[in-house]
């Protein structure tokens, strides 16, 4: 970054790896998931025996084809890919098939939530290295174990162009992306790898780009950049100069830690890989991957505040998870969209925090939900009640109406049954019922929570809080 123009305090770059939900890997056979036993899911393709030929993974272009489409990149027209040289355990041939020269998406964007544009310098696919497994931690360890399982499966980078201003930022463009890759259907969050390569540098130093390694997790991510950003102001104060460098984080003790000097792109000695035929991009291959696009979160937000009347706020909320939006679409249908947007906004997640768990974990039938909301729609059950049953709903799939008829939980609802017993509160407690005269509004909740127990919470509050103010008068 440094000679670059910049203006604001802190100038970060994100260059994150994301590894695709592809059956097989990269350019081999090999499954990308399932037995954890150190070094079972290879071949000769792989491990970069002598002799062996890669052979490209059809979906995992479709993949990253979708990707690009989806952070509005300019598409390549060929896909090229390169091999590219260094000298670690992690790539057993060493070097890494990537792309260098013509990456598959260059010039996108994707949006922040403050609606900031940032910049998608390119995204190109690659295979991911090995893991290194150091027993007793990076520092400590005398020696490091490989495990190749890894080795080869589908990665995508996107690279951003250094416009991220501070560590918020860069957490929610984090945010952002996992959203994009979810509406995609092209990452698993249960099972993908997707981790960060940090650039930041500061106004004081004159922008020396200091590089973090490998970050895993939104909140890695923000605490590792917060703590690069204070050690270079730091150094910066005591008068040191700053150089180019690469550094490890350490989650353990929240610090960075120097690893090597900075390599430039110049120095891995890119060349074009000769096992792999250049391919054609066509107007046919980007127009089949664009049928299959869905609709992804930003253009959700906009239709939800158009169409459905929802507060901006609601409206992100349910789109940032697709299972969510689309039963909140499916509910809309039949249920009046804001209260919808209420129960499943606030009541699921509710429920769905409380016990630990995702909606894609739950089995949860859309048509019980609607009869749950309906009843509450139409004022056939409190609140509170909806609030009960909607628990019981996220443990087990039940009839709700049949439910609410077995147990006896309509609401009370005929005047005449609910003016006798707020008579009976009133006549019950003369006292808070003179402080309400005298403006103690306290009174009223208290008098309101004396019918409801009368009712057994199948009151609703609000005509109760009616009847009782026009008794009281």
């Amino acid at each position: 970054m440094a000679g670059e123009k910049f203006t604001s305090d802190v100038v970060i770059g994100l260059e994150i790896h994301a590894e695709m939900a592809t059956q097989s890997k990269l350019f081999c056979g090999c499954s990308t998931h399932g037995t954890d036993e150190p070094n079972t899911r290879t071949c000769e393709v792989c491990l970069g025996m002598p002799g062996s030929k890669p052979v490209l993974n059809r979906k995992a272009v479709d993949f990253a084809l979708k990707l690009c489409l989806a952070l509005n990149c300019r598409i390549a027209p060929q896909l090229v890919f390169s091999r590219k040289s260094y000298f670690y355990p992690d790539m057993a041939k060493n070097y890494q098939i990537s792309q260098y020269e013509i990456p598959l998406g260059k010039k996108g964007s994707l949006k922040l939530k403050s609606g900031k544009e940032v910049g998608i310098t390119r995204v190109h696919i690659e295979e991911d290295p090995a893991a290194l497994v150091h027993p007793s931690g990076m520092e400590r360890s005398t020696y490091v174990l490989v495990d190749y399982n890894r080795s080869g499966d589908p990665l995508c980078e996107i690279v951003t162009d250094p416009e991220l201003e501070s560590p918020s930022e860069a957490r929610d463009f984090m945010k952002q992306l996992i959203t994009v890759l979810n509406y995609l259907s092209i990452f698993d969050i249960n099972r993908c790898i997707i981790k960060a390569d940090c650039n930041v540098s500061i106004k004081e130093s004159g922008y020396v780009r200091a590089e973090i390694k490998n970050v895993t997790g939104f909140k890695e991510i923000e605490r590792a950049l917060k703590y690069e950003v204070e050690r270079q102001k730091k150094e910066v104060h005591e008068g040191n100069s700053l150089k180019q460098e690469t550094r490890a984080w350490d989650p353990d003790l929240g610090i960075t830690r120097p690893m090597r000097t900075k390599e430039v792109e110049e120095e891995y000695g890119y060349i074009l890989d000769p096992d792999l035929t250049v391919i054609d991009i066509t107007d046919e291959m980007v127009s089949a991957v664009e049928q299959d696009m869905p609709e992804l979160a930003e253009s959700k937000i906009e239709k939800y505040v158009k169409e459905y009347n929802l507060k901006k706020e609601d409206a992100e909320i349910l789109s940032q998870e697709k299972l969510l939006a689309d039963l909140f679409e499916k509910v809309a249908e039949e249920i009046d969209p804001v209260l919808a947007a209420k129960w499943l906004r606030r009541e699921l997640v509710r429920v769905l925090n409380y016990s630990k768990k995702k909606l894609a974990e739950i089995e949860l039938d859309e048509r019980h939900l609607i009869d749950l909301l309906k009843l509450v729609e139409e004022k056939k059950i409190t609140e509170t009640t909806g609030q009960n049953l909607i628990e019981k709903l996220l443990q087990e799939p039940f009839d709700v109406k049949e439910y609410v008829e077995n147990q006896g939980l309509a609401a009370v609802s005929d005047k005449g049954e609910l003016e006798k017993f707020c008579k009976e509160a009133v006549e019950e407690n003369p006292k808070a019922v003179e402080d309400l005269k005298q403006g103690n509004e306290n009174s009223l909740n208290f008098l309101v929570g004396q019918v409801m127990r009368k009712t057994k919470g199948k009151a609703v509050p609000k005509e109760v809080n009616e009847i009782l103010r026009k008794l009281v008068g």
